[in-house]
């Protein structure tokens, strides 16, 4: 159905199936900010989340849809009737809307979850298409678990979906299980046996639970697949989805075995890593293909004669095709505003108001004159840390430690709640220990800490701290950040911002599921 039989939509899941890894939900100005990254990529389709799961879900995929001109807003819903009018109304002011309708297809899952018999799930299939192409054209139908189906029952939704008006039918490798070869066959299968396939464009989601999500849904493509289904840096429930980074830049790279397109803006791929970790708090392992720490890093020798001889010795697509810049100290304490407006742009951030500019480029000042050497990967932090703290109730002031090896360990903290100033000083089984205690003395709460990380941003004693702080409270749980040369502000600075997400959050309540 693609005019362009070599070009491959890049249909995009990190803020619905993405944000379902424990831990990794977004509130909603996290989720625009992810969606104007993803639309500046180039991506085709965003799918901006599940509308009947939460108010939530609902309010980000209607403000999403607000937001974005030039790609596809999807939003997800199951075969139910609820399902799809509620994904319809969030789509509403949508420019290019589609809805995404699923429901399971494999032996088990109809056996198991759904209890129905198979044909009234053939039934639901044409039900559900059927009532979503009287909102939208653009309709995707997903046959869950569908590696795990069975070959004639497949063909046989496939088609009726498609006679329904599904403009693109997904086979999704639900949990994980198929070989590549065996995932191409399965696509060859339905290309060959389904007779109104050309009437759709065939799509592939794939689950990494045996490390194969990218294999697999390359292998599909060179089946004759042409829309992909994936997240950035592979975020995902389990093992992870699909990583949309390697997707892109293996048919960039290997473009003589994989002669497809996917209009993907590749240079941009590092900031919209860099965004989804931060955001999330799930930091990328270092040896991770493309946007890893190390995916351009060169410690052997060998390796490093060779690249300094020629980089193509050693790497086989260059960091800047990726975002990357190859120099390393831009920016200091003598930089004015404007440069530091136009390293922003350059990083991908975009016009920042005033006053946002302001507080950045303060805080940037005062980097400079503790830092040797700033790099973009700290001006990343600083401004990542800035982003979302405008409105909050509660703000950083300021904190003082009492802590070494003879004790007591003793933070005192100053906090803004509300725009009063207030303090406290409390002990505690370390710094971190006392800051956080401190922190419950201002502004009493109920929420567990569930996860304290820290990593460096950049090499060296100097380097600037990146704190994430995972706190879970009546069922909720959200992740916060703080970024400061100093370690104990940094983790201040995170369990406060966890602390206004989670505020916000309590303002909502999300509906009674529903079965499909």
């Amino acid at each position: 159905m693609t005019e362009n039989r070599n070009q491959v939509r890049i249909f995009d899941t990190t803020m619905r199936d993405g944000e379902q890894s424990p831990g990794a939900s977004m509130n909603l100005e996290e989720k625009l900010r992810i969606a104007e990254a993803l639309e500046g990529m180039g991506v085709h389709i965003i799918e901006a989340g599940f509308p009947i799961a939460s108010n939530g879900d609902f309010e980000a995929v209607n403000e999403v849809a607000k937001i974005i001109g030039e790609s596809i807003v999807c939003g997800l819903a199951r075969a139910g009737r609820k399902d799809v009018e509620r994904a319809a109304a969030a789509l509403e002011p949508a420019r290019q809307k589609r809805i995404h309708t699923f429901i399971a297809t494999s032996p088990l899952h109809m056996r198991v979850k759904l209890q129905m018999q198979p044909d009234e799930v053939h039934g639901a299939v044409i039900d559900s298409v059927s009532r979503a192409r009287n909102y939208t054209d653009d309709v995707e139908w997903s046959c869950e678990d569908g590696t795990r189906s069975d070959h004639d029952f497949l063909c046989r939704c496939v088609e009726s979906a498609i006679k329904a008006g599904a403009t693109t039918v997904n086979i999704p490798d639900t949990v994980g299980y198929a070989l590549p070869g065996e995932y191409a066959a399965l696509i060859r299968m339905l290309m060959d046996r389904v007779p109104n396939i050309d009437k759709a464009v065939v799509s592939v989601h794939c689950h990494n639970d045996l490390g194969l999500a990218v294999a697999n849904s390359l292998a599909a493509v060179q089946a004759g697949a042409r829309q992909v289904e994936c997240t950035i840096n592979g975020l995902g429930e389990r093992a992870g989805n699909a990583a949309m980074e390697e997707i892109v830049m293996a048919m960039r790279t290997r473009h003589d075995l994989l002669d497809f397109e996917s209009g993907i803006r590749s240079e941009k791929i590092m900031r919209a890593s860099r965004l989804v970790s931060q955001i999330t708090g799930f930091v990328v392992q270092p040896n991770k293909a493309i946007v890893g720490a190390n995916a351009f890093a060169h410690e052997a020798g060998i390796h490093q004669d060779g690249v300094l001889k020629d980089a193509q010795t050693y790497e086989i697509m260059t960091p800047e095709s990726v975002g990357l810049k190859k120099s390393t100290l831009v920016m200091g304490k003598h930089s004015g505003r404007h440069a530091f407006r136009e390293k922003l742009r350059e990083l991908g951030y975009g016009d920042f108001g005033d006053n946002a500019l302001h507080e950045a480029f303060t805080r940037f000042k005062d980097l400079a004159d503790q830092k040797k050497e700033i790099f973009d990967e700290d001006i990343i932090a600083l401004v990542d840390d800035e982003i979302g703290r405008a409105s909050a109730r509660i703000g950083f002031v300021s904190l003082a430690i009492n802590c070494g090896s003879d004790g007591p360990q003793q933070a005192t903290l100053k906090l803004a709640v509300d725009g009063e100033e207030m303090s406290a000083t409390a002990n505690g089984n370390g710094p971190v220990d006392a800051t956080f205690n401190a922190i419950k003395d201002i502004f009493p709460h109920e929420a567990e800490l569930q996860l304290y990380q820290v990593h460096a941003v950049t090499e060296g004693t100097d380097a600037q701290a990146e704190v994430t702080v995972r706190l879970k409270e009546d069922g909720r749980m959200v992740n916060g950040q703080g970024a400061h040369i100093d370690t104990l502000v940094a983790s201040a600075r995170a369990y406060v911002h966890a602390l206004n997400k989670l505020l916000v959050k309590r303002q909502k309540t999300a509906p009674a599921a529903l079965t499909a």
